[in-house]
């Protein structure tokens, strides 16, 4: 019995001590079976905040190109107002880093537009109705739902030929003879003006739509080049009918034998009576009427505006807004041929009166604030 009891306690020992760490190790098991169940929950929390600040790239960058667009002045704003178009809303295509800032120039022109079309003293020179005139000028590729607005003078024969290969109506570019070009006969260009209306207000509602300007007096001067000096495509009627009715009506020196002269022209165009002989030109005074004229900027919402002197830049983004880069490249630039020549415009209106100057800025205002040409203060005062 004695030697029992002391065995008999030692077990009882033994078995406590078991428990006991069997208890603590069960202890230290749940401990670190908490431990990992919180770390899961704060790399779920963690998780859900990377996803939720990250997952839309796309988003992340228009949100920030809408920011900066806001920050940046605009002509005719109220204060306090904002105003941006539909088609400033993200197209959801990638771009890279180094091109995020591209499409801000695109979102301001458009912003532009809209703020000058809001000013009341501008109406009468940024407002036109969208008539027949202005749907013949707009040219339809249906396959591949665009609207090209024809602003002669500004590169177009170039335009016409990529939306001519859209169209299928030649393989490339380089198999379109030029006489094919301008005959809308052959080229397979439909003018918007002849659907019905219901299918132009389904087009303008929907289709890509872009026109290309330039500075507005370098325009001018390119025309009168092309169509009264150059001639290239013999079109005799420029010569032998329009210049001769400009010569008759706003030559001063009626001894002048000399053909039309630029001042003469410049006469012509600053008139507010120009409209009877516009009558008598037709169709042909679109290589010079004013881009409000041509393509209603403020009655039809285009989705680019290009501008001829940044026209490296602004071609292949148009082609890419478009959906069509893959398809068709825009024709070579000849280096220096988009820049702004200011000795060019200041030689060509040497010796015109500021008085007829003055009129043609008046009748053209509505495209320099329209499309953010500078005032050519230099020329008026």
């Amino acid at each position: 019995m004695k030697n029992t009891h002391p065995q008999g306690s030692a077990q009882t020992l033994a078995e406590r001590i078991t428990e006991w760490l069997t208890f603590d190790n069960m202890h230290h098991q749940w401990l670190l079976l908490a431990a990992c169940f919180w770390v899961i929950f704060m790399f779920m929390v963690a998780s859900k905040f990377i996803t939720l600040t990250f997952k839309d790239p796309d988003a992340y960058s228009a949100k920030q190109e809408f920011l900066l667009l806001t920050a940046v002045p605009d002509v005719g704003k109220l204060p306090g107002e904002k105003h941006f178009p539909e088609e400033l809303k993200p197209t959801g295509k990638v771009l890279s880093d180094s091109r995020l800032v591209q499409p801000l120039v695109y979102m301001e022109r458009l912003e532009l537009i809209r703020n000058v079309c809001r000013d009341e003293a501008l109406k009468n020179l940024s407002h036109t109705a969208v008539s027949k005139f202005v749907l013949d000028r707009i040219f339809v590729c249906d396959k591949h739902k665009i609207l090209f607005c024809q602003t002669p003078k500004v590169g177009n024969t170039q335009w016409k030929k990529v939306l001519i290969v859209l169209n299928g109506a030649f393989p490339s570019i380089e198999e379109i003879p030029e006489n094919v070009v301008h005959d809308h006969e052959k080229n397979g260009l439909p003018r918007l003006s002849s659907f019905s209306d219901a299918e132009i207000q389904k087009r303008l509602k929907t289709y890509f739509k872009f026109f290309i300007v330039r500075d507005p007096f370098e325009r001018l001067i390119s025309a009168f080049k092309d169509k009264f000096v150059h001639n290239p495509r013999f079109e005799p009627w420029y010569r032998h009918e329009i210049a001769p009715g400009i010569i008759r009506k706003y030559r001063r020196n009626r001894t002048e034998t000399r053909g039309i002269q630029f001042e003469d022209f410049v006469r012509y165009l600053g008139d507010p009576n120009h409209r009877w002989l516009d009558l008598q030109f037709g169709d042909h005074i679109i290589h010079w009427v004013t881009y409000v004229e041509l393509c209603a900027p403020c009655e039809i919402k285009y989705s680019v505006i290009g501008h001829h002197e940044t026209l490296e830049d602004d071609a292949p983004y148009i082609l890419k807004e478009a959906g069509i880069d893959h398809l068709v490249s825009y024709p070579t630039i000849p280096p220096g041929i988009t820049v702004y020549n200011r000795t060019k415009v200041e030689r060509y209106f040497l010796g015109i009166s500021k008085r007829d100057i003055r009129r043609l800025y008046a009748r053209f205002e509505g495209d320099f604030k329209l499309f953010g040409y500078q005032k050519p203060d230099f020329l008026l005062n």
